[in-house]
């Protein structure tokens, strides 16, 4: 499973999301794949995955396909996304 946050640096939701990334870091001592929205490749990644809103976090299946999708300033807890991405 592949986990990526989709998440722009210059927002009022940096500090929670970077207080996530760190958090499940820590927890599970993988890395979260982290794109830029305004980067040419998060650009094409958000168009690919109809991403429109800031924070999303995306589990993605070994073929690419989304498995669950969390959207919005209301972060899922570090224990859903784990919960997700070890299954």
């Amino acid at each position: 499973m592949r986990i990526v946050v989709v998440y722009r640096e210059q927002s009022e939701h940096r500090a929670a999301v970077e207080s996530f990334i760190r958090d499940y870091e820590r927890r599970t001592g993988d890395e979260l794949e982290i794109i830029d929205p305004d980067s040419r490749s998060g650009a094409n990644f958000c168009r690919i995955y109809d991403i429109v809103e800031y924070p999303t976090i995306l589990a993605l299946g070994t073929d690419g396909s989304p498995y669950r999708v969390w959207r919005g300033a209301i972060l899922p807890t570090v224990d859903d996304v784990v919960a997700v991405s070890y299954s």
